[in-house]
């Protein structure tokens, strides 16, 4: 690692982290219905959108109305995507004349942008018009990082609350959410990227004569507004093909890096907020402390693989890698704009949330700095993870590592004052099998069916990593792939589609219920055998409860693909 990359993790953490607790504070003032200065301006509009919409804000819901809310908007927002997508050929806005999507690639989408997913099957300059970007999947992209704060902050009312069942309003949560954070953020984002180069048109395409004399068609369309939302809201879903590899996505070194401050941004934010929502910051400094250290070895995993290379053109020592980023390593389906540590720290980071934007080829990776993308969003996508689903993800770890520490000591376990029983466990467990039903369960059936196996673009260890790959990034709703993995056909587009409903709703119902159960329950006053939660010990127990669950779960698929793959890259080197 060069000294200018060095410097910019070290400007990446600072600004993140100094970014964090203004924001969290901001936040939980926000979904606590506390005065802001936004208030000023944006109450009117938020009250009159209440009426418009015939919403009492001051009506509380319990866990399963939340939860029907949260359906019947989502189910509504992807119903009318799958129809702008379908019939975009008679829409306006379409200066390139494309037609309507398939059916199955139309639901895919719309499944996909609607579960804050974003995977693509499709090139987006090539498949959709501007009516599609702007008002099919720039606004899902709101409304699905809206409901993921809703529901994260609905389990956080499942702590505050004293025996009132009730989690707030999803129509409040949701609104708020969109005025009061998204929308502001998305629009100085996306001035910030207009400044540096990323259009924001509806003009058409435009024909140029390259200097070889060749015709090139380069993109235009509104693609700022997108980029904004889709990296703050943990998104990922890209305009163009090339997703953050493009130029017009993501132009220069600077929006780069504040392109990968804004994947973290909002879900490092919501951890302050709940420190700060549930009266106790030491909370969240735990909570940020394990992931913090998944982050930093998975991280140098990735990168120390990359700058490494395959063993058959010779190892380089930890000198040359610590001195020089690009000597020697992989560079293959990088930008050489990037190098190898901005592509190493972009597919971590993207992974550990539920981003899914790439700015490199994560099929041209070496078989262990694929791995840790695999393995982030193995875990559930916990290591920050998206925006809201990250929070949520991680509280149902800890409701888990808290009920192993109570069986430790024979005590009724709690967290937060609240004691987890027997139904929450229930229900974490259930929400955490899930993820491995989905990419084991789906996977293996795509991988014995001909349609799925025919999408593999690799035999042996990479194919089946291609394959795990997808339908982990479906099951975490995260959205990257192994490029070389075809999931745009009929068998794929409903597979994935089917997998990523599963790995959204089937995840949040569980969510919400807990929050219920926990929230009709009083607080209990810690004592002297109460566990703490914000210590050393809960951080080290957290973390490897984090790491068994997916190290165990998914080891024997994990050593069967990138393992295997890169022993066997060893066959190869001369003795």
């Amino acid at each position: 690692m060069n000294i200018y990359a060095l410097l910019q993790f070290v400007a990446f953490a600072a600004v993140s982290v100094g970014l964090m607790l203004p924001l969290g504070i901001y936040m939980a003032k926000v979904f606590n219905g506390e005065a802001t200065w936004a208030g000023k301006v944006l109450g009117p509009i938020e009250g009159l959108s209440y009426r418009l919409c015939g919403v009492r804000g001051a009506e509380q819901q319990n866990w399963a109305q939340y939860a029907g809310a949260v359906i019947i908007f989502n189910a509504l927002g992807g119903a009318v995507l799958f129809l702008i997508l379908m019939h975009q050929d008679q829409l306006p806005w379409n200066p390139q004349g494309l037609p309507g999507l398939p059916y199955d690639l139309a639901f895919n989408i719309a499944v996909s942008f609607v579960t804050n997913t974003n995977w693509q099957s499709y090139g987006g300059e090539t498949t959709l018009s501007y009516f599609s970007q702007m008002l099919g999947l720039t606004v899902q992209n709101f409304m699905a990082a809206a409901t993921g704060f809703a529901v994260a902050v609905a389990m956080v009312r499942g702590f505050t609350h004293k025996e009132n069942p009730g989690l707030g309003n999803f129509y409040v949560d949701v609104t708020r959410a969109i005025f009061y954070v998204l929308l502001p953020l998305s629009l100085l984002f996306a001035l910030f990227l207009i400044w540096q180069g990323v259009p924001d048109n509806l003009q058409p395409y435009v024909q140029a004569t390259t200097l070889e004399g060749t015709q090139q068609t380069i993109a235009q369309g509104p693609v700022a507004s997108q980029i904004a939302i889709k990296m703050l809201g943990s998104n990922g879903g890209g305009y163009f093909n090339a997703n953050a590899a493009h130029p017009y996505e993501n132009p220069t070194p600077l929006s780069n890096f504040f392109q990968l401050i804004s994947i973290l941004l909002l879900s490092i934010g919501l951890i302050a907020a709940f420190g700060k929502m549930v009266g106790d910051r030491r909370q969240a400094w735990a909570l940020l402390a394990s992931m913090t250290i998944l982050f930093m070895i998975l991280l140098g995993l990735c990168y120390f693989s990359e700058a490494n290379g395959n063993p058959a053109f010779g190892h380089l020592n930890i000198d040359q890698i610590i001195s020089d980023t690009n000597s020697g390593g992989n560079m293959e389906g990088k930008e050489v704009r990037f190098g190898i540590f901005n592509s190493a720290l972009w597919a971590t980071t993207t992974s550990a949330t539920s981003n899914g934007s790439v700015n490199a080829m994560h099929d041209s990776f070496m078989p262990l700095g694929g791995l840790v993308p695999l393995f982030n969003m193995l875990v559930g996508e916990v290591i920050y993870g998206g925006v809201g689903c990250g929070l949520y993800g991680i509280l149902l770890y800890v409701l888990i590592t808290v009920f192993i520490a109570g069986l430790m000591v024979g005590r009724t376990p709690e967290y937060l004052g609240k004691k987890i029983e027997a139904h929450e466990i229930k229900l974490a467990v259930i929400a955490q099998l899930l993820y491995p039903i989905c990419v084991l369960g789906f996977g293996v059936v795509s991988l014995l069916v001909p349609l799925g196996a025919s999408s593999m673009s690799a035999t042996g260890p990479h194919g089946l990593t291609q394959t795990i790959y997808a339908y982990a990034s479906a099951a975490a709703n995260n959205g990257s792939a192994f490029a070389g993995f075809n999931g745009n056909t009929v068998f794929q587009n409903i597979m994935l589609g089917i997998v990523m409903l599963i790995g959204r709703y089937g995840v949040i119902i569980p969510v919400l219920a807990i929050a219920g159960s926990l929230a009709a329950k009083k607080i209990t006053p810690p004592s002297s055998g109460t566990f703490p939660t914000h210590g050393l010990m809960f951080v080290v127990l957290l973390t490897a409860v984090i790491v068994m669950f997916g190290g165990l779960t998914y080891f024997p698929a994990l050593a069967l693909g990138p393992v295997a793959e890169h022993l066997s890259l060893f066959q190869s080197v001369a003795p």
